[in-house]
């Protein structure tokens, strides 16, 4: 990607007004946790102190969806459940191309590998990914994204965190420590969402009533 500093999905408050209604761009953004000795780690890096918007916070790695995602193998494809609720707002191909996003993302900004590489790039394992939530960027903004936010166990990837330099301090953080290096409020509130569906059983997970923030960060069921 060439311009780091507006492809993160991170960005649902960026600053700025735009002088017409932009329309919010496709993007992913990938919550990959472990457990660690104080409870659930996941995995975030800074956005550089030079971006011109949302300098200096915290975010998961993520970014719009590309042309080319539409076309990218997988070594396996969605889970029922998954497809389902990213379908319930895009067509079957998009969808598949936000989870090929998410793991595309994932390796330009961490090195790590959710699937198989394959050349310069990822054939992804779709079938590690979870569906958590959306959040679509307030109008008026220059910048706007409908990011879907998807999570995956550590032990879905494989690799050493090797970052781009599009994410710095990349590295394991329990909620708390992330809060303390400074979190966006949306990626706060997607945080939160996180921790509920990780308590959640199987199946409570399946049926669970699907989340979208609007507007100024605003939490609604989907209709």
């Amino acid at each position: 990607m060439t311009d780091a500093a507006a492809d993160n999905p991170g960005g649902a408050d960026a600053e700025g007004h735009a002088r017409r209604t932009v329309r919010p761009r496709d993007a992913a953004s990938l919550i990959l946790w472990r457990q660690g000795p104080s409870g659930p780690e996941v995995l975030m890096g800074r956005r550089h102190a030079k971006h011109r918007f949302m300098p200096d916070v915290m975010v998961f790695p993520g970014g719009r969806v590309d042309p080319d995602d539409h076309r990218q193998p997988a070594i396996r494809e969605l889970p029922p459940a998954t497809r389902r609720m990213l379908e319930r707002r895009a067509p079957a191909g998009r969808a598949r191309a936000i989870g090929i996003a998410a793991a595309r993302e994932l390796f330009e900004e961490t090195g790590l590998v959710l699937g198989e590489r394959r050349g310069d790039g990822v054939a992804a394992d779709l079938g590690a990914l979870h569906y958590i939530c959306r959040a679509v960027t307030p109008g008026g903004r220059p910048i706007r994204f409908n990011a879907r936010f998807l999570a995956a166990p550590a032990e879905a990837v494989h690799g050493e965190i090797a970052g781009s330099g599009e994410l710095e301090d990349l590295d394991w953080y329990t909620p708390e420590a992330a809060h303390r290096r400074h979190v966006a409020d949306i990626t706060g509130k997607v945080l939160v969402e996180f921790l509920g569906w990780l308590e959640m059983t199987p199946r409570a997970r399946s049926s669970r009533p699907l989340i979208v923030f609007r507007g100024m960060d605003n939490r609604h069921e989907e209709r």
